[in-house]
């Protein structure tokens, strides 16, 4: 254990990112992670999902990986007790930035799809993913999270009586390269602009980038979690490897990053591990609990 500087009895929580940290490059879990996670559940130890993904898009790996207790879901936009489905906490954002977001959209000719909470939409049971076109970017989409968008006009929607605020928004632009994605780029200045601290904008990987509110983020989400736990910061290790992550790294005593995060993630996290696809957070639980 000197090689990792971690007392493994000292773990009592540990939570995890996803998409390109626990899941393979097609989306699943492999045997050799699903046996890692068991061991730690076997000790005891508390474990927490902490995904940009929506609730139910999440909750496929929950249910593989057998966990219960609160799951962060939305980027820590709503933090759920599973299987009870208890909300522990929801943070959404306001109304009038998602109308901005919608607007530099149209504008900029750039995808963009808002996620409505659970009974805020008439005529449509439980949360609601809207895009005004579907394409190319919807289908990326639907392939990854397994959520397919319905089509409308979001400006309309958003002036619905009963929408008083929203779970958060995502643009998706496919047309990214190792110098990063334009699009995106020139949106995020935009909205930061506008409402400087009164957003959170986040990368949750190359092709997104999403609006939250500005309390919301994995961090404030797993720092709800351990205290619905009565799990100290102290106590905590996470995996992460995306800019989305980073507040994830901050409320937790040891953190680490698959070789496949950007290196700003790498940079920040106190261990460095293999990559995802050769399943490094089974290879690190595997000798954390040897």
């Amino acid at each position: 254990m000197n090689k990792f500087q971690l007392d493994p009895g000292a773990v009592k929580a540990i939570a995890f990112d996803l998409d390109g940290t626990l899941l393979q490059k097609d989306k699943t879990i492999s045997g050799r992670t699903k046996r890692a996670v068991e061991k730690c559940r076997e000790r005891g130890v508390r474990l927490i999902i902490a995904t940009g993904r929506a609730l139910g898009s999440g909750e496929v790996y929950r249910k593989q990986l057998g966990l219960s207790g609160p799951q962060i879901y939305y980027n820590g936009a709503l933090v759920v007790d599973m299987p009870s489905g208890r909300v522990v906490s929801s943070t959404f954002v306001p109304v009038e930035p998602i109308r901005y977001c919608v607007e530099i959209a149209r504008s900029l000719g750039v995808y963009v799809q808002v996620y409505f909470p659970e009974g805020a939409l008439p005529g449509h049971d439980g949360e609601v993913l809207m895009a005004e076109t579907l394409g190319a970017e919807s289908d990326f989409y639907n392939v990854s999270s397994g959520v397919q968008a319905v089509q409308g006009d979001l400006l309309e929607a958003l002036n619905s009586p009963g929408v008083t605020e929203i779970i958060k928004t995502l643009f998706i632009s496919l047309e990214h390269s190792p110098q990063g994605n334009e699009k995106l780029n020139k949106i995020r200045a935009l909205v930061t602009q506008r409402f400087k601290d009164g957003v959170y904008v986040v990368a949750s990987q190359a092709e997104y980038l999403e609006v939250l509110n500005s309390g919301a983020s994995k961090g404030t989400g797993l720092s709800r979690a351990l205290d619905y736990l009565g799990i100290r910061k102290e106590n905590t290790l996470v995996f992460g490897d995306e800019e989305n992550d980073l507040p994830l790294f901050a409320q937790a005593a040891w953190s680490a990053a698959p070789a496949n995060a950007r290196p700003a993630v790498l940079e920040a996290a106190g261990f460095k591990i293999a990559a995802n696809t050769e399943d490094g957070v089974a290879q690190f639980l595997e000798a954390l609990y040897r």
